[in-house]
C-alpha cells in the first residue's frame, strides 16, 4: 500500500460500485479500485478511473456512466453512509467485531486480539 498524492472524491465510486454489485461483479470492481489507489495512485473521483476499472472488470461502461451522472445510487450510498455514522464509524476504514468498534488501518495482531476477545466472550456466554 501507498498513501495516495491526493485525497479523491469517492462518491462516484461508491455509486460505482454498488452498481456493480448489481451486475455480481461487486469483489472483483472492488478490489480493482483498491488496487487503483492503493498500489497506482490514481484518483478514485476522475471518470476515467473508474471507466477503466468497469471494463477490465467486463461492465457496460454506458449504463454505468449513466447511472453516475443520473446520481441513480446516490441515495443508497448516502443511506450506507448514515448506518455508520450511527454505528459510532468516523473514519475509514471502520471495524465491528462483536461490539468492538475501530477505525483505521491497524496491524494484524489488533484484528487477532479483538477477534480473540470476541470469541472468548462468546464461548463463556
Amino acid at each position: 500500500m501507498r498513501r495516495a498524492p491526493l485525497t479523491p472524491y469517492t462518491m462516484y465510486a461508491l455509486e460505482a460500485t454498488e452498481f456493480a454489485k448489481g451486475q455480481g461483479k461487486f469483489d472483483e470492481f472492488h478490489l480493482g479500485m483498491y488496487k487503483a489507489l492503493w498500489e497506482d495512485s490514481k484518483n478514485l473521483g476522475d471518470f476515467d478511473v473508474i471507466r477503466d476499472v468497469a471494463e477490465e472488470c467486463e461492465l457496460d461502461w454506458k449504463d454505468l456512466h449513466e447511472c453516475l451522472e443520473s446520481r441513480h445510487y446516490e441515495e443508497t450510498v448516502m443511506g450506507q453512509f448514515q448506518e455508520a455514522v450511527d454505528y459510532g464509524i468516523t473514519g475509514i476504514p471502520g471495524f465491528i467485531i462483536g461490539n468492538v468498534l475501530f477505525t483505521g488501518a491497524r496491524p494484524y495482531g489488533i484484528f487477532k486480539a479483538v477477534t480473540d476477545k470476541v470469541i472468548e466472550e462468546r464461548a463463556e456466554a
